[in-house]
């Protein structure tokens, strides 16, 4: 019954969600369905805990399969016209400050090295940054929390901030290198290449990340 609800409520959120953003498609769809959900589950007789407890393991089982699911958009993408060295040396820089910068900036606020390591992972698909937090010993639940926040903050403040591109390719794989999933799924919002660019950017983004982000860590922490 409570599982029944809270699915329900959610899935409420989401259609609202859309409805809205046709009308009104500054309105980031995920960031929109969240207020929705967390305005649903104060006005109702149901307690955040509730909620959360009993849609976690069905919510997060689902997760991994989307991620895995985006390999399918990408296997449609076309490179073509694609400058490849500019590609990867955008690539490689954004692995690097995607880590490095956030790390930096908890470091020199005096956070503790358990909230550096955290922000180790702000940057990376929830999946893949779980697993790196598992290696160098971050706080899963803090590294969690600075993933979904730095994701809805992506999507919230990206597609202003790139009112002006009009290449959906540079958008997408901007959006998807600075708000990992959550901002993926707005890019797809605006049109499928958009999506495709951004899934290519979340995924290229997460697997060099970690690829040398829990040894140099894992080492210097």
């Amino acid at each position: 019954m409570l599982f029944t609800l809270a699915f329900t409520l959610t899935l409420v959120a989401h259609v609202v969600a859309r409805v809205l953003q046709k009308k009104y498609p500054r309105f980031p769809l995920v960031v929109t369905a969240l207020v929705l959900v967390l305005l649903f589950v104060w006005l109702l007789p149901l307690s955040f805990d509730d909620y959360y407890d009993s849609t976690e393991r069905v919510f997060e089982h689902l997760l991994g399969y989307v991620t895995v699911a985006l390999a399918i958009p990408l296997a449609f993408m076309s490179f073509e016209g694609i400058p490849y060295r500019k590609l990867t040396r955008l690539l490689l820089l954004s692995t690097l400050v995607g880590v490095l910068l956030p790390v930096g900036l908890a470091a020199l606020i005096g956070l503790g090295a358990d909230a550096q390591l955290a922000f180790v992972t702000r940057a990376v698909t929830t999946p893949i940054a779980l697993n790196i937090a598992e290696i160098i010993n971050a706080p899963l639940a803090l590294a969690s929390l600075i993933i979904v926040i730095s994701g809805l903050l992506g999507a919230a403040a990206v597609p202003w901030l790139l009112k002006d591109v009009t290449d959906d390719r540079a958008k997408g794989l901007a959006m998807g290198l600075v708000a990992h999933a959550i901002g993926t799924a707005e890019a797809w919002q605006i049109s499928p290449l958009c999506g495709r660019y951004s899934a290519f950017g979340m995924a290229i983004n997460g697997l060099l990340t970690a690829l040398w982000a829990p040894w140099v860590f894992a080492y210097f922490y």
